[in-house]
């Protein structure tokens, strides 16, 4: 993410957004009511009397505003959407008043205007920033001839495989085990060739596997051994991607340490919930209450949240008081976990 202009006078900024974790951080600083600017294609039908031969109109690109009425963010295909009212763009090419929906893409600035910056707007932009200098990092975890990976984005887990190696057992075709098995590691490293940018891979698993995989890589790509380590679980598959993120190896890494933090936080939350220890609160009311007595020593809100004045108040009070807070993504399991606890949790300094 890189900032383009900004005019606090008239509350306005203009952001670039350079990867898919920026448009998941502009999808929760734009709001409904804020007016949104960009480029934007439309097929505008002809007027000048001839008949084109598809009748669909000319595609013209053009700057365009709304205001935002809704916000929809698709991680899977990397869009995000908002949805107004035309308040300005060129009145021969679109009715203002009109209902329209831009599509917000990476390289394509886009311009925000609120009527109020909360400092929690200003924070998300700075930490985008940030994150657009922070590599990325990948999990890989091999059971048996099988492989899931994970590539940590800000806004949770993106998950690839399993990719499937269907390697014999019978030892008396060594000969062909081996090419199978070289074939199914070659597999993995072209997936991991597909991703730009990754500065650390961790490589786990319940059993040898792991430990072969990462002979091989050694011997066969060392570029890639250099920033693999290897890591036992206890599991294979997508839960052991949970559980190398719970065990907090990606922050020793000082790769994408935020997801993980994150997820070590649910897990600490979900311990204290468990054996109903007085030290922890969850739900709106409980956790203001908390807060106002000043017992919070770290908040955890959903980012769905956000746009709540309440919450925002008590995160404020939180932070004023010494505690700490983490906004915790929707898009990944903690997340979800965290939502079904009312999407506001708190540790406490001491039982109240």
């Amino acid at each position: 993410m890189r900032i383009i202009h900004q005019d606090a006078r008239r509350g306005l900024i203009e952001l670039l957004p350079e990867t898919l974790d920026d448009l998941w951080h502009l999808s929760h600083i734009i709001e409904p009511g804020d007016l949104v600017s960009s480029r934007t294609t439309r097929r505008i039908q002809d007027t000048t009397g001839e008949r084109l031969r598809s009748d669909r109109g000319i595609k013209k690109t053009f700057f365009i505003g709304i205001r935002v009425e809704s916000i929809k963010f698709h991680k899977y295909t990397g869009k995000l959407r908002t949805t107004g009212v035309i308040e300005k763009g060129p009145e021969d090419l679109v009715p203002l008043g009109s209902h329209h929906t831009l599509d917000l893409k990476l390289k394509n600035s886009v311009k925000i205007q609120k009527e109020r910056w909360t400092r929690w707007h200003q924070k998300r932009i700075k930490d985008a920033i940030k994150a657009s200098k922070t590599p990325r990092a990948l999990v890989i975890i091999i059971e048996d001839d099988v492989a899931d990976l994970g590539i940590l984005r800000q806004y949770g887990v993106e998950y690839y495989g399993p990719i499937i190696g269907g390697i014999t057992g019978k030892r008396e075709v060594q000969k062909n085990r081996q090419k199978i098995l070289n074939d199914f590691y070659d597999e993995i490293i072209k997936t991991i060739s597909s991703f730009e940018g990754i500065e650390g891979i961790v490589i786990g698993g319940p059993g040898f596997w792991k430990n072969d995989f990462y002979k091989f890589l050694d011997e066969n790509y060392p570029k890639l051994s250099k920033i693999a380590r290897l890591e036992s679980t206890g599991a294979g598959g997508r839960a052991g991607i949970r559980e190398i993120l719970q065990k907090g190896v990606l922050e020793e890494m000082a790769t994408e340490g935020r997801i993980a933090q994150e997820m070590r936080l649910i897990n600490q939350l979900l311990q204290e919930v468990g054996k109903s220890s007085n030290m922890v609160t969850y739900g709106k009311n409980e956790v203001k209450n908390a807060v106002d007595a000043g017992a919070v020593k770290q908040l955890l809100i959903i980012d769905e949240l956000l746009r709540n004045e309440d919450v925002e108040r008590m995160m404020d009070v939180t932070e004023n008081l010494g505690g700490k807070v983490m906004v915790i993504s929707s898009e990944h399991e903690g997340g979800k976990q965290l939502s079904a606890l009312g999407g506001i949790a708190a540790l406490l300094r001491y039982a109240i």
